[in-house]
């Protein structure tokens, strides 16, 4: 078995290089992140009024449509929940399962957010191709 050689000048061993991500994907995440963060907030709060209460049908399409484009992004790799694609719109569910699925999605967000950044003296950026340079914030659950 063999470990991995210190190639840098500082002393400490060497980072496997990070996956490249495109400007599109970029903004895609960016935008989706945004969504279903809004999205969460919204149903949470009535999630507790009402966790049992059906989510109406408006705002129904509004979810699916986030999460077919989570879909979209993740891919397999990064899929929160399977081969989960949307909720059924016939058997809606319940503001504490929109909830639920919401904070599955916005955890995979991250996961593919901070698998797709690197640090540059003490700056995150996406690892994006070529010289293009996007600044990204830490990753979620890196402390300071």
């Amino acid at each position: 078995m063999s470990s991995p050689r210190n190639t840098s000048n500082s002393g400490g061993t060497a980072r496997p290089k990070r996956a490249a991500i495109t400007p599109a994907q970029v903004d895609q995440l960016e935008k989706l992140v945004g969504q279903l963060a809004g999205i969460h907030t919204e149903i949470s709060a009535l999630a507790k009024k009402s966790p049992n209460n059906a989510v109406n049908k408006f705002k129904l399409g509004f979810v699916n449509a986030t999460i077919r484009a989570c879909n979209d992004l993740l891919k397999d790799g990064y899929l929160p929940v399977g081969d989960f694609q949307e909720f059924n719109m016939d058997d809606v569910p319940s503001n504490s399962d929109v909830t639920l699925v919401a904070s599955l999605y916005l955890e995979a967000l991250e996961k593919y957010r901070s698998d797709h950044i690197t640090p540059k003296l003490g700056v995150w950026y996406y690892n994006l191709p070529g010289d293009v340079e996007v600044r990204a914030s830490r990753p979620a659950k890196l402390k300071e």
